[in-house]
């Protein structure tokens, strides 16, 4: 199967629903993306992950080229052998990693001057090198090194992050298309990154600029880091009206349940968050009737699963006084199933926004889900 992305329907609200075709596999939009940070989804075998139904996994490019390395990867026939996931994955680029490095980096136009966090030896991450490691994992998409920074940021330092974001994907952009007329077909879509923090003539004024870079998909990056979420709409709908309505569009980094059909309803295809599998860890359960916080003693003889709506095999077999048991005696099957349920929520929310768009009811789903989350931990 080669690629292709087609919408099939276009809700009233703007949200889409369609269809992404990979070589690894067809993915109906909108979609999830577990994160699989070090090529394992936290907590997750690969084959839970296919009993759940995900089609695509992200993993993490900073992390994989320090550690076991983008060439023995290459070596060992690539990242979907290496892990042994037969389906979609997305790689980012490694940016945010390395910006969040704070201490250990140096930002030039050459690119990210950073020390690894794991033994401090010194590298350079540039737009080039980014596409060159996520070509040798050999993701099905790729995202192009983009400038993240704080947010609330000063004007002035938004304002040459985004230049420096734009130089950088046309750099990439460019290394890229010499790949492919070098090799032929890389088997691979290279995303461009919209940036501008929040401000609304800047991140029109990258979105315009990157359009002319003609990539085969688009991501909206540098928001869900703090700022309101009003203002995480606001940004990401001054984006989407400007991109082109036949590629997809990725949000990167949220979010949570009640606010997922809120970035669909501005035509948001797909996007990915730590939130389920971290939260899990830490024994916060998402159900349809909201937070469900699995330590609090009042569960200790609650022979209830974790949410009686729920069709995953935890729910269907476990009960939240063993599950709080195990968290409480600190087993490690206690996040193992924790995790379970709570990415079985996240895709089925996602296979309720897609029906919820063919029947044109998306706006009754996400009133539902504000009004479920709204009253704090269930």
């Amino acid at each position: 199967m080669s690629f292709s992305f087609e919408v099939v329907k276009i809700e009233s609200s703007g949200a889409r629903r369609g269809r992404l075709n990979t070589p690894h596999g067809s993915i109906e939009t909108p979609f999830f993306l577990p994160v699989g940070t070090q090529a394992t989804v936290k907590g997750l075998r690969n084959e839970a992950l296919e009993e759940l139904g995900a089609e695509i996994i992200l993993a993490n490019t900073y992390h994989l080229y320090l550690r076991p390395g983008h060439e023995l990867v290459r070596r060992l026939g690539g990242l979907h052998k290496f892990m042994s996931w037969p389906r979609a994955i997305l790689t980012d680029s490694g940016g945010y990693q390395v910006f969040s490095l704070s201490e250990l980096r140096k930002i030039t136009d050459e690119g990210v001057h950073f020390r690894s966090h794991l033994d401090g030896s010194e590298h350079l991450l540039t737009p080039e090198k980014a596409a060159e490691i996520q070509l040798a994992l050999g993701s099905d998409v790729a995202m192009v090194l983009d400038e993240c920074i704080e947010t609330p940021a000063p004007r002035e330092k938004a304002e040459a992050a985004l230049k420096r974001t734009t130089e950088w994907a046309r750099r990439a952009r460019v290394y890229f298309q010499e790949c492919a007329r070098r090799n032929g077909d890389l088997s691979q879509w290279q995303f461009g990154i919209v940036q501008g923090a929040t401000f609304a003539d800047l991140r029109r004024a990258s979105a315009r600029q990157l359009l002319e870079l003609e990539f085969p998909g688009y991501a909206v990056g540098g928001l869900a880091v703090g700022e309101p979420h009003e203002t995480t709409c606001e940004m990401t709908a001054e984006v989407t009206v400007l991109l082109p309505k036949d590629r997809p569009r990725y949000l990167m980094g949220v979010g949570r349940p009640e606010q997922i059909a809120d970035y669909v309803s501005l035509g948001i295809d797909m996007m990915d968050c730590v939130l389920p599998t971290r939260a899990a860890r830490h024994a916060c359960l998402y159900t349809s009737e909201g937070r469900v916080l699995i330590k609090n003693a009042r569960y200790a003889q609650d022979q209830r699963p974790i949410d009686p709506r729920c069709a995953c095999s935890v729910c269907g077999r476990y009960s939240r006084a063993y599950v709080r048991h195990l968290f409480a005696a600190g087993e490690l099957t206690a996040a193992i199933l924790a995790t379970h349920h709570n990415v079985h929520f996240y895709l089925d929310i996602m296979r309720r926004i897609r029906e919820a768009i063919e029947f044109e009811n998306l706006a009754n789903f996400s009133a539902e889900m504000h009004a479920r989350y709204a009253a704090g931990p269930a």
